[in-house]
């Protein structure tokens, strides 16, 4: 069952997708803000959730060896009990002391086993959730630089355009004020010439 952020990053993907590239072309497309907006905040607000998730697997290689040292301790401990029980029978001494090293070498050999086995699969816990956290982290990384390419080339665009239209105003208005009639409102004394100007101009 897949998570709610890989759920999240399919999505952004997908509509990443159906997004409409810019006219003439091939990899400039046009986002809605507010959609990619609200996919991202919830992708934010997830991954924290989802590290959890996974340090909490991380965290069960403790549980996995302690229970590997309880299964230790009570091999050994029944191994110890078996020993006192032979060394208690005088007739069969020497033999409980040689029943009860093999008993006790046998219960520790097992035990070492269980801790090994406990130990290789706790760190194989480990790094698969690991691996599994930075393929996603890396996916979410390369979300995020797309978005951002996205979003300066849209930037750049935009003020492309504002300069377009600010070229075409200045252009109008110098159409406006031609530049005798400007010569002629700059050599005005600042006596009322300048109204009188104008009206000669009439």
């Amino acid at each position: 069952m897949s998570s709610r952020i890989e759920q999240l990053i399919d999505e952004i993907e997908e509509y990443i997708d159906s997004c409409k590239y810019q006219l003439a072309s091939n990899t400039k497309i046009i986002v809605n803000k507010e959609e990619i907006d609200e996919l991202l905040r919830e992708l934010r607000m997830k991954t924290p959730d989802e590290i959890k998730r996974y340090q909490k697997i991380i965290s069960n290689k403790e549980a996995i060896l302690n229970d590997a040292r309880a299964k230790a301790e009570a091999l050994i401990n029944e191994a110890t009990v078996h020993t006192s029980e032979l060394i208690n029978e005088h007739e069969i001494m020497q033999q409980a002391y040689a029943q009860a090293n093999e008993v006790v070498t046998l219960a520790t050999h097992q035990a070492q086993e269980i801790l090994d086995k406990a130990t290789l699969e706790a760190n194989e816990v480990r790094s698969a959730a690991m691996q599994y956290m930075d393929d996603m982290l890396a996916n979410l990384e390369n979300l995020i630089g797309q978005t951002i390419n996205m979003t300066a080339s849209h930037y750049e665009s935009f003020v492309n355009n504002l300069n377009g239209y600010a070229e075409i105003v200045r252009a109008n208005r110098a159409e406006l004020r031609p530049p005798d009639i400007e010569e002629l409102l700059n050599e005005g004394d600042g006596n009322g010439n300048n109204a009188l100007n104008l009206d000669m101009l009439k």
